[in-house]
């Protein structure tokens, strides 16, 4: 049985709109034992063959045979398992992990494969390759010909039945490239298949067999006399002496997760964070700021209670809010404001009604499909005017609220809520792109500030905002206002506020003396009366806003293992490529990320006891830091380096072998 058999192999590639084709049908039979060159000038496919024979890649059509199994269409975690034991490579570029001794470099095939005695196999090998002395050095404290001694080594780990070689010597001096290929040489008399890539012809010349390809097919197939055992289709037929070929198990699932693997993906992780202390302490900066901030604020929460109740009493103990319909109308405000309306005039009118209203604006609202790209969201839209920002404090803390000038001219420009930026522009900048309203063109010139949830629990943050004379003629239809909001100068002169307006608004709509209210006059005591309510969840609430915190600390941690998924894209494709299935590459990075985050959670335990302490020797308050919020924090902390963590570590698993080492 044939160890190799290929028939009518192409790959092509997608190149804009055309394809390129870079194998177009080849066929070949390699027999155990065969030591093979394959060359071609630049461009030919050779080194394209050789990574679809050697599993790193998979051809477009056509039949691929290892061993007699068919691994045409392996799935990327049985490739990793087949490679992982039948499969060494060696690489131009040596392909050696930085951070990493010469020893655990060459054991690292053996983790994913499961083996045991990996230290005892590494230092073997080695041994053989004459670096005993060298077990501990780093790739930068060895020489090419040393790094290349190293990938060697790794190949052979696993006892592999195939070893491709891509150009070998190609970053070697003369000397150190004769003994790479001497070595070779002894290797393939020992048994092994060695499949070689090159463009030198003395190079080949160590090979029994040269396969040249060139325009993406096979032009010659030579053997050289004493050369490597025989195979298929050359020039001159050697006879291979018998070696049994043993097909590969049924079952190429990666072996059952080990202690041996955990701890290599927590060294890997804290081989990475020593490399970028700066980074690293930044994102678990993120982290200890959130982890304290919950600790601190749950603390002193009760002693904090008091002098927060005063701030709250004082927001909105001004402001007077005006609807259609009566106080005894039942239903939603919607049903009121079926028997009234209230109009831009009724608003003029209100405004002019007292010296002592300071600000006021009226607002319609509607339910809106906001479209972008092929995202859209159903949302709901306020059309109201610039005095919107100082009477609900809600200036854009992105871009900019729109003008009176802007409201004269019915400009098409609106303003969105957090939630509808989350659900339409992911994390790119909102701000100056155009949106679709109702079919209309918008232009984005603001992001609102973040309120969170209201007090009926909808979202203040998913809604839009545009001025109001656009809202109700080019987008609503509609004359008539679903409220106003009347800021007066102070709280003692909201009953005279109160009564001018009942006049007047009585006075507009015709009311005689026997009939009620088509409208309703509300001031914000209804704010005094919930405080006392809300006090009583108040340190749980000063929790909830803390953890905010460790959310932002989660993006941080998320943004950094993004940014290293690109920096080690050539060591992910180098795990993939000596045996690391998909299971292996997203725990490595998921224990790198919630290493960073439990890092950063036990320094923030620490700080926030601090904190706590602190401020209740300055501010007097009592402070009680409980082991519920300790376990809490803690707990809450590694969660968010493994949620946060989770898709760049899918995004690394998700790589293919060969894209990931071509990655610059």
């Amino acid at each position: 049985m044939a160890l190799i058999e290929i028939e009518n192999i192409t790959r092509s590639y997608q190149v804009g709109k055309e394809e390129l084709k870079v194998l177009k049908g080849i066929s070949l039979t390699i027999e155990a034992g065969e030591f093979v060159a394959i060359m071609g000038p630049s461009g030919s496919g050779k080194s394209t063959l050789m990574q679809i024979l050697g599993l790193l890649d998979r051809p477009t059509r056509g039949t691929y045979r290892l061993m007699g199994r068919d691994v045409s269409r392996l799935s990327d975690d049985e490739g990793a398992g087949l490679r992982s034991k039948s499969i060494g490579f060696i690489f131009q570029m040596f392909n050696l992990l930085a951070r990493t001794s010469a020893l655990d470099n060459v054991a690292l095939p053996m983790i994913y494969s499961g083996s045991p005695n990996r230290e005892e196999r590494a230092k073997e090998l080695l041994v053989e390759v004459g670096l005993e002395s060298r077990m501990d050095h780093k790739p930068n404290q060895l020489s090419g010909g040393q790094q290349q001694r190293v990938a060697v080594a790794r190949a052979l780990v696993n006892r592999p039945k195939i070893i491709f070689a891509d150009e070998p010597t190609g970053n070697l001096a003369s000397d150190q490239s004769e003994e790479i290929l001497n070595r070779l040489n002894l290797l393939n008399r020992a048994g092994i298949t060695i499949i070689m890539v090159t463009h030198e012809p003395d190079i080949a010349a160590h090979a029994g067999r040269i396969i040249r390809i060139k325009d993406g097919l096979v032009v010659a197939d030579e053997r050289a006399p004493g050369g490597g055992a025989g195979g298929g289709g050359g020039t001159a037929v050697l006879e291979a002496p018998p070696r049994s070929v043993v097909a590969p198990p049924v079952t190429l699932a990666p072996p059952q997760l080990s202690l041996a693997e955990l701890g290599e993906y927590a060294a890997s992780g804290l081989r990475a964070m020593a490399a970028n202390r700066l980074r690293s302490g930044l994102s678990m900066l993120g982290i200890l700021i959130g982890v304290a901030a919950v600790i601190a604020m749950l603390a002193i929460g009760r002693g904090a209670q008091k002098a927060i109740e005063g701030r709250l009493a004082s927001l909105g103990s001004n402001l007077l809010m005006l609807f259609p319909g009566s106080p005894s109308s039942r239903g939603v405000r919607g049903a009121m404001g079926s028997s009234s309306r209230l109009t831009l005039n009724d608003a003029k009118a209100v405004r002019k009604v007292s010296a002592l209203i300071s600000n006021m604006y009226p607002e319609a609202e509607a339910k809106v499909r906001i479209v972008y790209g092929n995202k859209n969201n159903v949302t709901e839209l306020q059309g109201v005017t610039p005095s919107y920002v100082e009477i609900r404090n809600a200036k854009p803390y992105w871009g900019r609220f729109f003008t009176a000038e802007e409201n004269l001219r019915l400009a098409r420009v609106v303003v969105l809520g957090q939630t509808v930026v989350n659900e339409l522009f992911d994390k790119e900048d909102p701000v100056g792109k155009h949106v679709k309203i109702k079919g209309i063109d918008f232009k984005v010139i603001g992001v609102a500030p973040i309120k969170g949830s209201g007090g009926g629990g909808g979202d203040q943050d998913d809604m839009i905002f545009v001025p109001i004379n656009t809202a109700m003629k080019r987008v609503i239809g509609t004359q008539y206002l679903h409220e106003m909001a009347i800021e007066c100068a102070s709280a003692e002169a909201m009953p005279e506020v109160m009564a001018a307006i009942q006049r007047l608004m009585r006075h507009r709509h015709r009311l005689p003396d026997y009939k009620e209210d088509d409208f309703m006059l509300r001031n914000m005591a209804d704010i005094q009366a919930t405080l006392q309510s809300t006090t009583q969840t108040f340190s749980l609430l000063l929790g909830m806003v803390a953890a905010i915190s460790l959310l932002v600390g989660g993006i941080g941690i998320m943004n950094i293992m993004l940014v290293s998924v690109s920096e080690r894209t050539r060591e992910i494709g180098l795990r993939k490529a000596v045996g690391a299935a998909r299971r292996a590459v997203l725990l490595q990075f998921l224990v790198e990320a919630a290493s960073l985050s439990t890092l950063g959670g036990v320094a923030g335990i620490v700080l926030g006891v601090t904190v706590s302490l602190v401020l209740s020797h300055f501010a007097g308050w009592a402070a009680v830091v409980t082991p519920q919020a300790v376990l809490f924090s803690f707990a809450f902390s590694a969660c968010v380096g493994v949620v946060f963590g989770l898709w760049p570590a899918r995004k690394a698993s998700l790589l293919s072998p060969i894209e990931a080492l071509r990655y610059e």
